[in-house]
C-alpha cells in the first residue's frame, strides 16, 4: 500500500487542480455566462434558510469536481463524522469540539468520557430560561428591589464577539426591558464610559470566563466590583448583582457569586464557537429565550445540511473550497465579508477571530511545517459605506480579493426604496467585480457622452475595470433568529472544512498564548520600579522606562 501524501500539496487532487487553473488563466467569467444559459441556476445551493449564489466565480464543473474530490480525499467525511461523534478533533488538547452538541434536540445521545452531554447542555438551557424570566418579570431584581434594567457582559475573545454579533445583528427581536452593555477592551475607557450610563441598583452584570482569571476580563469585573459598591451597593449585595459563566466556581465564589448564579463552560467548546452556550446569556435577556432557542434551531438546521448533504450542493464545503481555490491556486490573500445589512455590521468582526484564530497556523496536524499558503486575512464591513471606500482596492486594485455579499430578500424597515436601492447596490457590485468594463467599452461610453476622441483615448484606461473578480451572494429572506443561527454556523463549518485541506487543528490557538505570557512578564515591570533586570529586548526596555516616568505621582 502507498504511503499516504505528507502534505495536501503532494495529492493528485491538489496537482489536478493546478492544471485546471492554468486552463482557466486567461479565461474570463463574461465567456462563462455568455457560453452557459443556466449557469445562475446550477450554481446555487438552499440549505437551512439560506441560499447561496456562487455563479460569478472562476469556476467550471470540472474545477467544481476536482475541488469536492480534494475534499474527499483529505478525508473530510471521516473528519466530519468524528466532529459530530465528539471523537478527539483538538489534537494538542486532546479535547473534541463539540459547539454542534449545544444545539442539538434534547433526544440526542452525544458521549463524553462515557457521559451523554445533551442532558447537561438542556440542563443548563432550563436554568437560563429561568433566570431569564426571573428577571423579565422582576422577580429575580436588584438589592433595592428595582427591576433589573440593564446587563453589562464582561468578556473578551468568543466571549464577547459572539454573543455582541447575535444581540446587535437580532435588535427587532429585543424584549424591550433589558438592555445590553459589553466590556471587553482593558482600556480603562471601556468600561468606565459603560458605567458612567448605569444606575448600579438596577444592573446586572456577567462575567464570562472559563478560568475567572482572564486578565482583561478579571481586571474589568474588579472595576465593575469596586464602582458598585462605591454607588450603594454592599458586600452582600454583589451576589445578586454578579453572575458568571465559569469552570472556576471557586474563584467566581471568592469573588462574591452566589453558586447558584454560576453556569458552566465546558473544555469541549471553545471560546468562539460557544456563543451557543451560556455564554451566549447576553443574547437570551435581551432578546427572550424563545429567540434564543430558535437561535440554536437555525444553528442546528445548519448542522444538518452540513452533515448530510453531497459535498457539491453543501454550503460550508462549497464556500470553503472557493476559499481554498483562491487562496491556494490564485494566491489571493485576504478575503473579504460585505454584509449589506445594518444588523450585520459586527459580522466581519466575529468572523476575524473564527477564521483567523482557528487556520492561523503555520504546521500541520502532526507538526511538521506546512509548504502552502493556510488562513486568508478576513475582513469586511457594511457594503453600502464600503463602496465609497474600499471597493475600489476590489475593482481596480493589484490584488485578488473574493468577496461574500451577503443580503436579506426582506429589510425590516421598509423606508421608501431603500431596500431597493441597497439591493440594486449588492448586485451591482457583483456584476461589476465579474463583468468589469473593457478600455474599449469605456471609450466608447465617453465618446456616446460627447466627450472628445483624445480625451476618452486619455482616461479610458483609467475608467478600465479589468473585472473577473469573484465573488458569493448570500441571502436569507429575511434576517431573524433562524437564519442568523444558521449563517454563523455555516461559516463555522467553513472554517472546519478549511482545516480539513490544509491539515490543522483549527480548535486551539497557541499563538494567542504567547502574548499573554509576555505580558504577565512585563505588567509587573510598569506597575513597579524596584523591579530589575531586562524585559527581554533593550526597545521593550526603553518603552518601560518611558511609561514608568510618564505615570509618576
Amino acid at each position: 500500500m502507498a504511503d499516504k501524501p505528507a502534505t495536501p500539496t503532494h495529492r493528485p487532487q491538489w496537482q489536478a487542480l493546478v492544471q485546471h487553473k492554468e486552463r482557466l488563466t486567461g479565461t474570463s467569467m463574461r465567456e462563462f455566462f455568455q457560453q452557459d444559459p443556466e449557469r445562475a441556476n446550477r450554481y446555487l445551493i438552499d440549505g437551512a434558510g439560506l441560499t447561496l449564489d456562487f455563479s460569478r466565480n472562476r469556476l467550471t464543473d470540472d474545477v467544481l469536481t476536482a475541488l469536492t474530490e480534494l475534499a474527499d480525499a483529505c478525508g473530510l467525511s471521516q473528519r466530519k463524522a468524528a466532529l459530530f461523534a465528539g471523537d478527539i478533533v483538538n489534537i494538542t488538547e486532546n479535547r473534541p469540539a463539540l459547539h454542534t452538541a449545544l444545539r442539538q434536540p434534547s433526544d440526542e445521545d452525544v458521549r463524553v468520557d462515557g457521559n451523554n452531554i445533551i442532558t447537561e447542555i438542556h440542563t443548563t438551557l432550563a436554568r437560563m430560561e429561568k433566570l431569564v424570566a426571573a428577571v423579565h418579570s422582576g422577580k429575580q431584581a436588584g438589592y433595592t428591589g428595582k427591576t433589573f434594567t440593564d446587563v453589562v457582559s464582561i468578556g473578551i475573545g468568543g466571549s464577547f464577539l459572539g454573543p455582541k454579533l447575535v444581540v446587535e445583528a437580532l435588535k427587532p427581536y429585543w424584549q424591550g426591558n433589558v438592555r445590553c452593555h459589553f466590556v471587553a477592551n482593558i482600556d480603562g475607557t471601556n468600561i468606565a464610559e459603560t458605567l458612567s450610563r448605569l444606575d448600579p441598583e438596577t444592573t446586572l452584570f456577567l462575567i464570562q470566563s472559563k478560568s475567572f482569571r482572564t486578565q482583561e476580563t478579571l481586571e474589568n469585573s474588579l472595576v465593575a466590583r469596586q464602582w458598585f459598591m462605591a454607588h450603594g451597593g454592599a458586600e452582600a449585595a454583589v451576589a445578586s448583582h454578579f453572575l458568571a459563566v465559569t469552570t472556576n466556581i471557586a474563584e467566581a465564589t471568592r469573588f462574591g457569586i452566589d453558586p447558584g448564579n454560576i453556569f458552566p463552560m465546558w473544555d469541549w467548546v471553545g471560546g468562539r464557537y460557544s456563543l451557543w452556550s451560556a455564554i451566549g446569556l447576553p443574547i437570551a435577556l435581551t432578546l427572550g429565550m424563545d429567540h434564543f432557542r430558535a437561535l440554536l434551531n437555525g444553528a442546528h438546521a445548519m448542522d444538518c445540511h452540513f452533515r448530510d448533504q453531497p459535498a457539491e450542493r453543501n454550503l460550508p464545503v462549497v464556500m470553503a473550497m472557493l476559499s481554498v481555490w483562491y487562496n491556494n491556486f490564485w494566491g489571493a490573500e485576504s478575503h473579504a465579508v460585505v454584509p449589506y445589512d445594518e444588523y450585520l455590521k459586527h459580522l466581519p468582526e466575529h468572523l476575524q477571530q473564527l477564521d483567523m484564530e482557528s487556520n492561523g497556523k503555520r504546521v500541520s496536524q502532526n507538526g511538521q511545517h506546512v509548504d502552502y499558503q493556510t488562513g486568508p486575512i478576513l475582513w469586511g464591513g457594511i457594503g453600502a459605506n464600503g463602496q465609497h471606500a474600499y471597493h475600489q482596492l476590489i475593482h481596480q486594485g493589484t490584488r485578488l480579493i473574493p468577496v461574500d455579499f451577503i443580503i436579506p430578500l426582506q429589510s425590516h424597515h421598509a423606508v421608501a426604496h431603500h431596500h431597493a436601492t441597497l439591493f440594486a447596490n449588492c448586485l451591482s457590485q457583483a456584476r461589476a467585480m465579474m463583468a468589469g468594463k473593457t478600455r474599449a467599452e469605456a471609450e466608447q461610453e465617453m465618446l456616446d457622452s460627447g466627450v472628445d476622441e483624445s480625451t476618452a483615448k486619455t482616461l479610458a484606461t483609467h475608467k478600465e475595470i479589468p473585472g473577473n473578480k469573484p465573488s458569493n451572494i448570500l441571502m436569507m429572506n429575511r434576517l431573524n433568529p433562524e437564519t442568523l443561527g444558521a449563517l454563523i454556523a455555516l461559516y463555522e463549518h467553513r472554517t472546519f472544512v478549511q482545516s480539513v485541506i490544509w491539515d490543522l487543528d483549527c480548535f486551539d490557538q497557541w499563538g494567542v498564548e504567547l502574548g499573554k505570557q509576555i505580558g504577565n512578564e512585563i505588567l509587573p515591570r510598569l506597575l513597579d520600579e524596584e523591579k530589575t533586570g531586562s524585559a527581554g529586548d533593550s526597545a521593550t526596555d526603553h518603552l518601560i522606562r518611558r511609561f514608568r516616568s510618564a505615570n509618576r505621582p
